[in-house]
């Protein structure tokens, strides 16, 4: 599941139930992805290397000249996300947001679940496999996704990747499996027996990246992922591509197990909440100890140790982080101390306000 849904499931934005994770699936390995068009339009404003190529990580900074002439001109700036509480809608906002560009509100006491109040960029909902195609069409300028797609469009020519989400947020956590909270309590041993098999798997593909183009041939079969070898392998063999020819070492890229990736953190439940308030799909301010108890309710540590105590190294966790620091915008993230960092930020909801 995307990491967002368990949680707005859980305190019912959208559709309610009780969704809980024992389980972290990767970190990493999203992207954002602007059209030919912005490009031009942006590399002006990028800073260049001595041999003429982009400085990274390259800021919404550079594009928020081109959102402000689009708004001079009337014209709407569209982009795409994959879904309202997904990881791709949070990055793209904190990068765009990061970079002076209001992303826009939710307003669900209002009945708009739109999020594009009172936004600079218009974000929408596009579904991952069609992101180049309804991009080359000109339906949105740039979007935000997982990989293959913002490599497919190096490959096809249609558009740029600017940026990935190890630079918006180094090490960040991605999907998550989900499992309602009635089944981890009618099948425990399964449940536990299900988490092992994931870390076992999350271990094999992490083997210094060494089982990676294995499992690309896998992922390219049309019955999975269906793209193209070549797009896949693009990035998950420790490189991206950004304009054409501008390649780089990013072994990081997609995380599996090292970086205790696996492991499901209070603190990454909590940050997803916190910009679930900052962009308004939480209307009300709320105390640090209700995120807490939410992040408690859906993350499940005490799950994942009963599968991992078996494994070599394994060593316990607090559920918490150390201090993250490693963000675009240089902000600092302390999941204990979440209104302190809502409010920390230029741009988004903090302290009562409401839309």
């Amino acid at each position: 599941m995307l990491a967002g849904q368990p949680l707005a499931a859980t305190i019912g934005f959208g559709t309610k139930a009780h969704i809980v994770t024992p389980f972290s699936m990767d970190l990493n390995s999203n992207g954002i992805t602007v059209s030919n068009e912005i490009w031009e339009m942006m590399k002006p404003h990028v800073p260049k290397q001595a041999d003429g190529k982009p400085v990274h990580p390259i800021k919404a900074d550079a594009l928020k000249p081109v959102v402000d002439q689009f708004k001079e001109d009337g014209k709407p700036f569209k982009m795409g996300m994959v879904f309202p509480v997904s990881t791709h809608n949070y990055e793209l906002r904190y990068w765009l947001a990061a970079g002076g560009i209001s992303p826009g509100y939710y307003a669900p006491h209002k009945g708009d679940a739109s999020g594009t109040v009172m936004a600079d960029a218009l974000l929408s909902v596009t579904p991952p496999p069609q992101m180049p195609a309804t991009q080359e069409a000109g339906t949105i300028y740039g979007y935000c996704v997982g990989e293959p797609w913002n490599q497919q469009a190096v490959f096809k020519g249609i558009g740029v990747p600017v940026v990935t989400n190890y630079e918006i947020w180094k090490d960040n956590p991605e999907k998550v499996f989900g499992m309602t909270k009635a089944f981890t309590k009618k099948h425990p041993n399964t449940t536990v027996r299900v988490v092992k098999a994931l870390i076992r798997a999350g271990k094999w593909l992490d083997d210094n990246n060494a089982n990676h183009p294995e499992a690309v041939k896998i992922l390219s079969q049309s019955n999975y992922v269906g793209a193209d070898y070549d797009v896949i392998a693009n990035s998950m063999t420790g490189t991206f591509e950004y304009e054409k020819g501008d390649k780089c070492e990013v072994p990081d890229f997609n995380v599996f197990f090292r970086y205790n990736a696996t492991y499901p953190y209070y603190s990454d439940a909590v940050w997803y909440l916190t910009q679930m308030r900052r962009w308004g799909q939480i209307s009300e301010q709320q105390p640090d100890s209700w995120y807490n108890k939410i992040a408690k309710s859906v993350y499940r540590p005490n799950i994942y140790r009963k599968a991992a105590e078996e494994f070599p190294n394994f060593k316990t966790e607090t559920g918490y982080r150390a201090l993250q620091t490693e963000f675009i915008d240089g902000v600092t993230f302390d999941g204990t101390k979440p209104n302190a960092y809502i409010n920390s930020f230029k741009i988004g909801l903090k302290g009562g306000e409401k839309i």
